[in-house]
């Protein structure tokens, strides 16, 4: 955690959070910092996934992940990763990643690495949004929100009043929060680690993929007019994929372009765009989620 003046909570350190144990060649164990009854937030086993996978590859940086969501993570106990160190080949190393708890797997990942090298280059243009600086942060927003819901469950408000590793600024993030009227299944959110990453790249992919989780499937609600605390609303990340273009800072600012083209079946489907400041598109992701309301 970093340092904080008496009184106040400190910021979660991902780096710290995300760390893993080797228990043996290819089998590493995991934690989680906010060990409070629930469910372990998804981009962290992600991250953990890819690290484990990255702690067995050398000289090669991922351009790209896939992965399920199979059982929801106790954040209570320990995750084991297991390593499938599936092809060292001439241009690419291929991992396969088992996360696992209480002998089952809640988690699975395939990851694929390569040598960087130059080629063929050309890319879609960032959205013209306003900048992160003309935009409130969005756990201000959180908290203005919380003290106006009466009956918000302690649980929620003590999620919603932590402070939160990822900085993230959108123009009409209440909409992820208080639902409200029916928006087009699109957002445009700027973010970053507020904690120092350092200098390996391999640290700013994971902690990216880390935040990749985030905000994806309040795109595909919009249109519906519910939020995280309507009653009788269920949603879970069911699986998520991410290619990494370039390398990049994720200490600096990122615009996080989202649009859910189709929700149908009680699955929403989204994808993402992922730009530095200066309009370099640096990753893309998709994925699909739960988004039902449970039976009466």
């Amino acid at each position: 955690m970093s340092k904080t003046t008496a009184g106040e909570i400190p910021t979660e350190n991902l780096i710290e959070t995300l760390q893993l144990e080797r228990l043996e060649v290819n089998l590493f164990r995991g934690t989680t910092a906010d060990n409070s009854p629930g469910r372990i937030f998804g981009g962290q086993v992600i991250g953990q996934s890819l690290l484990a996978a990255y702690e067995t590859v050398e000289a090669r940086i991922c351009h790209s992940l896939h992965c399920y969501f199979i059982r929801p993570g106790d954040p209570t106990i320990p995750i084991v990763f297991e390593v499938d160190r599936s092809r060292d080949g001439g241009s690419f190393t291929t991992r396969r990643v088992i996360a696992i708890q209480r002998g089952q797997q809640i988690f699975n990942l395939a990851a694929s690495f390569m040598a960087l090298e130059d080629g063929f280059e050309h890319q879609a243009d960032m959205p013209a949004v306003k900048r992160w600086n003309d935009l409130p942060d969005e756990a201000e927003m959180q908290r203005e929100a919380m003290a106006r819901m009466k009956d918000l469950p302690e649980e929620a408000k003590r999620w919603m009043s932590r402070p939160r590793p990822i900085e993230m600024r959108s123009l009409d993030a209440r909409s992820y929060f208080q639902g409200g009227e029916a928006k087009d299944p699109e957002s445009n959110v700027w973010f970053r680690c507020r904690e120092p990453i350092g200098e390996d790249q391999h640290m700013h992919q994971v902690i990216m993929a880390y935040a990749s989780d985030m905000n994806l499937l309040s795109t595909a609600m919009r249109p519906h007019k519910v939020h995280w605390q309507t009653p009788g609303f269920h949603s879970a990340s069911l699986d998520h994929a991410m290619w990494f273009h370039k390398p990049t800072n994720f200490n600096d600012w990122h615009l996080y372009s989202q649009d859910s083209p189709s929700a149908s079946g009680g699955r929403g489907f989204i994808r993402g765009s992922i730009f530095r400041e200066d309009g370099t598109l640096v990753a893309s992701v998709a994925q699909e989620g739960l988004i039902r309301m449970r039976k009466k």
